[in-house]
């Protein structure tokens, strides 16, 4: 038999659809019959910020969320970003360093760094996004070898890369100035230019193209 939160969530949903369901009830359709208020109250607190980085063993940890239900919690929010990513990708053009801090703004509820690259063709349109890789930025690790392979690929013209600061403070490094100019270098031999290098904070972007640094 449903437990009464499932059965209020549903209703909810079937009434006011997606966009006028809460956070709190969602989570309890995504969790199943199994949901109780207080595990899906305290989900929702978190935020989707949190949410979105959260592991299947991090949900396991919560009552009545068990391997099924944190594996349908985790591809929801999979899907949501794919099809985020689908709507940003289609015929999304790049006239300046506002329009592709606009188009990574989802980096600043990232609780840990996301470096990520866009692929435009002659016209500036984005044909693909790509995740390089997560973690704290460094020379090693955001190696021109992996930005550029996946450009040579698409046979793209140029390359955006962006990387949130989960501080909320997006100035740049020496390691942030460091890696623009070594991408610069190599997309020039590639013949692949780098457009730009944006740093996403809270509310804030600095591009460092603009700074000078590509």
């Amino acid at each position: 038999m449903e437990n009464s939160h499932f059965q209020v969530a549903k209703e909810e949903l079937n009434f006011y659809g997606p966009d006028g369901t809460s956070l709190q009830n969602i989570l309890a359709i995504l969790i199943g019959p199994k949901a109780n208020p207080e595990t899906t109250g305290k989900l929702a607190s978190l935020g989707i910020s949190r949410l979105v980085d959260m592991s299947i063993d991090e949900l396991k940890k919560f009552e009545g969320i068990g391997e099924v239900s944190a594996r349908r919690i985790v591809s929801s929010f999979g899907l949501a970003n794919y099809i985020r990513k689908f709507k940003k990708e289609n015929n999304y053009i790049v006239r300046s360093p506002e329009d592709a801090a606009k188009y990574f703004e989802d980096l600043s509820l990232k609780n840990q760094e996301h470096f990520e690259a866009i692929y435009l063709n002659t016209k500036n349109v984005i044909i693909s996004r790509k995740m390089i890789f997560k973690g704290s930025l460094n020379a090693s690790i955001a190696h021109p070898r992996e930005v550029f392979k996946e450009g040579l690929r698409l046979n793209s013209a140029s390359v955006i890369v962006c990387h949130n600061h989960p501080s909320g403070d997006p100035s740049p490094s020496k390691e942030d100035i460091e890696v623009t100019k070594r991408l610069s270098e190599a997309g020039k031999m590639i013949g692949i230019e780098l457009l730009d290098h944006i740093i996403i904070g809270q509310g804030k972007h600095v591009s460092l193209k603009q700074k000078g640094y590509v």
